[in-house]
């Protein structure tokens, strides 16, 4: 706790908000061949200090950006920004859990992602698809004059069979909330919230882990046993970059069950499971946290007080270490690695097409990204990459297919030559 109070999260926060607000975001359009599309809300409170007073209701109307980062609850060195997170027991096929994420194949690992579905039909567009989605899945009005919409970052794009098809256009909303006091909320029994300090994702450096994916999901068909285990035996696992989040559930709401009982409802795998923040939820989580880093703009001042977050990416990428300052944060949820090393030795042969977008996307992020905001980066960085693991994969399957079938001669001349 001491370390939040020392870190100045509270400014940085003010920053990327205002940038939020004022820069357009990138909108990718639906092709006609695939025109669903989702949305997510990322909603930001910043809690009061301990020892800050009672505060009185929100007046009216609502505060502006710009008046509530003056306020002095907020300033305060003990006040603590936090972002929600939703973990959900049972993910349904309409949430973005589903969408975004496979399956975890360790059952002592539980995924977060955002409130947020897909579009239905009726739905004035993307921020409405958003609060609807989180009205109906915790019972949190966004629309309230509690909080309000910053903006929204930019469109993703959800694909499978390792970004060869297109599932759906992913808009990611940022809301923020005006009060000191969090409204009540009657999220689904099966839905827990987790409030997590902006601070423990920047400052000094976040809990970095992985999850593993079975690659045979992500290539071979479903329905084939055979093939899949067929694939995994000859490729293995994916591993992608993953942030522990510590556990700070909100309590859940009062039921007839708790009234009468007098204590609360708990779940045991809960507290033996780890929060883990990956895939897409993990892209947009860092897109956030990209605009606290001030751009290379030349207007900009020098001599800021505010100190820059550094994140440290969880491992090595084609022979160095990236930070946030250098490389655009989302590219971190595309960078699976596997679990054969000559897997990656074969992605770093077909990646140089890939590794031209990332640097095309270095120059972009120092710059602030005024000169190539019509450029899908994130879109062009995923499709080259899994064209290079496309490659990589054939490669590996044919040579251990050959290794196999030579192996399997040599075994069969062995034993006619021995009889």
């Amino acid at each position: 706790m001491s370390q939040e109070k020392r870190t100045p999260i509270v400014p940085l926060l003010s920053r990327a908000l205002h940038r939020i607000r004022t820069t357009p975001p990138r909108i990718i359009t639906s092709p006609p061949t695939q025109p669903r599309r989702a949305a997510v809300a990322l909603i930001i409170r910043v809690v009061p200090s301990s020892t800050t007073p009672p505060l009185p209701a929100l007046s009216l109307p609502p505060p502006t950006l710009a008046e509530f980062f003056n306020f002095s609850w907020v300033n305060d060195s003990g006040a603590r920004p936090e972002i929600l997170f939703l973990r959900r027991d049972n993910p349904s096929a309409e949430s973005d859990t589903s969408l975004i994420n496979n399956r975890l194949r360790n059952t002592r690992e539980a995924h977060v992602a955002f409130p947020g579905g897909r579009t239905e039909e009726g739905d004035e567009g993307g921020l409405y698809t958003a609060m609807r989605q989180t009205w109906e899945e915790i019972g949190l009005d966004l629309a309230e004059r509690d909080f309000t919409c910053i903006g929204q970052l930019d469109d993703r794009e959800i694909t499978t069979s390792l970004g060869k098809r297109l599932l759906m256009i992913l808009s990611p909303f940022v809301f923020l909330q005006l009060t000191p006091h969090f409204p009540p909320t009657d999220p689904a029994p099966s839905t827990t919230l987790h409030w997590t300090p902006l601070a423990s994702l920047v400052f000094p450096y976040p809990r970095w882990s992985n999850v593993a994916v079975d690659a045979a999901s992500r290539i071979a068909p479903r329905h084939s046993t055979t093939l899949r285990v067929l694939v995994r035996l000859l490729v293995g696992s994916m591993e992608f970059p993953a942030i522990l989040l510590e556990p700070q559930a909100t309590p859940a709401p009062a039921t007839q069950d708790t009234l009468e009982k007098g204590q609360p409802q708990t779940t045991s795998s809960q507290n033996q499971q780890q929060l883990k923040l990956w895939g897409l939820s993990l892209g947009m989580t860092l897109d956030l946290l990209s605009y606290m880093v001030p751009s290379s703009d030349p207007s900009a001042s020098p001599d800021s007080p505010v100190q820059s977050p550094s994140l440290q990416m969880p491992f090595q990428i084609w022979g160095e270490r990236m930070r946030m300052e250098v490389v655009a944060p989302s590219l971190a949820s595309v960078f699976p690695r596997f679990s054969y090393p000559d897997v990656n030795f074969w992605i770093w042969v077909f990646g140089k097409r890939y590794r031209e977008v990332v640097r095309g996307w270095e120059v972009s992020v120092r710059a602030g990204g005024t000169n190539d905001r019509r450029i899908n980066w994130s879109g062009s960085a995923l499709n080259t990459f899994y064209a290079a693991i496309r490659k990589a994969l054939v490669v590996v399957i044919v040579v251990r297919a050959i290794g196999i079938l030579l192996g399997l001669s040599l075994a069969g001349w062995w034993v006619f030559k021995a009889e």
